[in-house]
């Protein structure tokens, strides 16, 4: 098992990265967050690695941070999760934002990952909410739910939506003040 890799970046492509250690070029899959947290080209780095051995290939992903790398490794589990689905799933929505749509059983925050339907999501949150620390509930249910809903409600686009709920995964409180924090984040891009 490779569990990390400590070389010099010599590639950056879109959904990969080679690192160079030991006189040797390990092509590793990252997520976009992963890809961001790297040092530019020709400088050095330290990957935690998870390697994938198939029938016909051997792949190694990489991971910015243990807790990316443990959820990696979760998502997997999930019956039609794989890597590459886990790996989309991890570059659209933060650690933390992936944390909180589980335990908040908000499967419609998991739905913006291209790939991922609402049979997926839902999945992902029954399967994982308990491995998370959290009780299971239907999904869906939570007030950022609730806020996402009533977002699309006024017309919002997914993508929209998503962008008014950046960074209110970790906010709590009434659904009411959720809801006017992103619609005042919506008006401030319009």
């Amino acid at each position: 098992m490779i569990a990390f890799l400590d070389g010099l970046v010599a590639e950056r492509m879109g959904d990969r990265v080679v690192i160079a250690a030991g006189g040797i070029g390990y092509e590793v899959l990252v997520s976009t967050t992963t890809l961001a947290a790297l040092p530019a080209t020709g400088r050095k780095a330290r990957l935690l690695t998870q390697l994938q051995v198939r029938d016909d290939a051997m792949t190694l992903y990489g991971f910015a941070t243990a807790g990316e790398r443990d959820l990696f490794l979760l998502l997997l589990g999930v019956t039609g999760v794989g890597p590459k689905v886990a790996l989309a799933i991890l570059s659209v929505l933060s650690t933390e934002a992936l944390r909180r749509a589980i335990l908040d059983g908000d499967a419609d925050a998991i739905t913006i990952v291209p790939g991922v339907g609402k049979k997926v999501a839902a999945r992902v949150v029954l399967d994982l909410r308990d491995k998370l620390g959290g009780a299971v509930e239907l999904p869906g249910a939570g007030p950022m739910a609730e806020v996402r809903d009533a977002l699309a409600g006024l017309g919002l686009s997914p993508q929209e939506i998503h962008e008014a709920l950046g960074g209110l995964e970790e906010a709590e409180g009434p659904v009411e003040d959720l809801l006017r924090s992103a619609l005042q984040r919506v008006g401030a891009r319009a």
